[in-house]
């Protein structure tokens, strides 16, 4: 087994993909197997993950249109075409039936997010972000919303200033922001990295059989 492969057994282990049966079996025999199979659907369930209100499997399919909810010990990772995401526990997201007009809208909670190319239009509490084949991290609370373009270009519109558009473009979690729609706040402010981490981040791309850009360049890892 090569070295690259070994990496990504060790931080698929690391972040319990790797235990198990079912799905999570199964990237852990195609992998050793030397195979990258894209694989759709819910890849690990932890506590209470539901799907339009019921309670979720490991290997049942996200639709457009779907809601995925999160209770207070759960998580959830799973695939949707060539998108990836970490969904936290307590967190409700909303997937758009229309995903040219709306791909998701973060109604509460956290979510880590790897998306495969072309525009995507993502909400929030406090903003309409438009993005293009890149990766962030979302806490969403109804006046604050923390958000970390890990790597790739993103239109940021805030609820509180309409008619701004802040165009970010980073590398490697370069211009974390607080997004606020609340009186006496500033629309944006800059922040630093938190809650999300590169083996994070590697093991959603690797999911679709990618690699962030970061991979391998001996940036300092989050």
């Amino acid at each position: 087994m090569n070295r690259s492969r070994r990496r990504l057994l060790q931080q698929l282990t690391a972040l319990g993909l790797l235990t198990g049966a079912g799905i999570p079996g199964l990237i852990r025999d195609a992998l050793a197997a030397g195979n990258y199979p894209v694989i759709q659907g819910l890849h690990k369930i932890k506590g209470e993950v539901r799907i339009n209100g019921k309670l979720a499997r490991e290997g049942q399919p996200v639709l457009p249109g779907d809601k995925v909810t999160t209770g207070a010990n759960g998580e959830a990772i799973y695939v949707i075409d060539g998108n990836a995401f970490l969904q936290r526990s307590n967190s409700v997201v909303q997937f758009g039936k229309d995903a040219a007009k709306e791909f998701f809208r973060v109604v509460s909670g956290r979510i880590l997010s790897v998306f495969d190319r072309g525009e995507k239009r993502l909400v929030v509490p406090t903003a309409a972000i438009g993005i293009r084949g890149t990766a962030c991290y979302i806490e969403a609370e109804p006046k604050k919303v923390y958000f970390c373009l890990c790597y790739g270009t993103a239109l940021v519109e805030p609820t509180a200033e309409p008619g701004r558009v802040e165009r970010i473009v980073t590398e490697h979690h370069d211009h974390p922001i607080y997004i606020y729609d609340d009186t006496g706040m500033p629309s944006m402010a800059n922040t630093t990295v938190a809650n999300h981490t590169d083996d994070e981040l590697i093991m959603l791309e690797w999911l679709n059989r990618r690699r962030p850009p970061f991979y391998g360049l001996g940036l300092t890892a989050y």
